[in-house]
């Protein structure tokens, strides 16, 4: 019986000089996008739009929204919101997302467990990242309308909306109920 073969480990190469350097980052979702730049691209376009860059409407019926760039890898809309008008409780499906406000103010309720729902007020110039699994609204309850930059990746394909009920025998904890999925076909809103 002859000694079993043992892998030998290549020989290490020197990597070639480089311009830029390459940081390593954990996928999260199937897309070549994180948090952070989603994040930084509505910051980007927000300045865009307070340039006067992007045509914004503000519709009293119903949020109005415009797709203004789209790469296959991300979506980024402009979504503008009067008062009272609200996203109710959804998530992104597969997508990771973030919004800056451009200009008013937003609410955010998001999920955060049997606790319930967390509120968050986003100002003008401020943003969030919303990862896998997140699950929220955003309305606008101030008199001014709101003005929103909104990042998905990849682009969103579908968004599923949830109730928030109470855990039966519980002492104030709550479950997430799905009431409906739907399918978000490219380029059609989110609205």
């Amino acid at each position: 019986m002859s000694a079993p073969v043992r892998a030998s480990r290549p020989a290490r190469v020197r990597p070639a000089a480089r311009t830029a350097p390459v940081h390593a980052r954990p996928i999260t979702a199937p897309t070549p996008y994180d948090l952070d730049d989603l994040l930084e691209l509505t910051r980007e376009i927000a300045a865009e739009v307070r340039a006067g860059r992007h045509e914004v409407v503000v519709d009293p019926d119903r949020r109005w929204y415009r797709l203004l760039r789209s790469d296959g890898f991300c979506d980024v809309w402009l979504i503008s919101w009067a008062t009272e008008q609200i996203a109710e409780l959804h998530d992104h499906a597969g997508s990771l997302g973030a919004l800056t406000v451009v200009s008013g103010v937003l609410t955010e309720r998001r999920w955060s467990g049997p606790s319930g729902l967390r509120t968050r007020t986003l100002r003008h110039g401020r943003g969030a990242g919303f990862p896998l699994g997140h699950v929220h609204d955003v309305a606008n309850t101030a008199p001014e309308a709101a003005v929103s930059v909104h990042a998905y990746s990849p682009p969103l394909s579908a968004m599923s909306y949830y109730e928030v009920e109470d855990v039966p025998a519980t002492a104030g904890h709550h479950r997430l109920r799905r009431t409906r999925t739907e399918l978000v076909p490219p380029g059609r809103g989110i609205g």
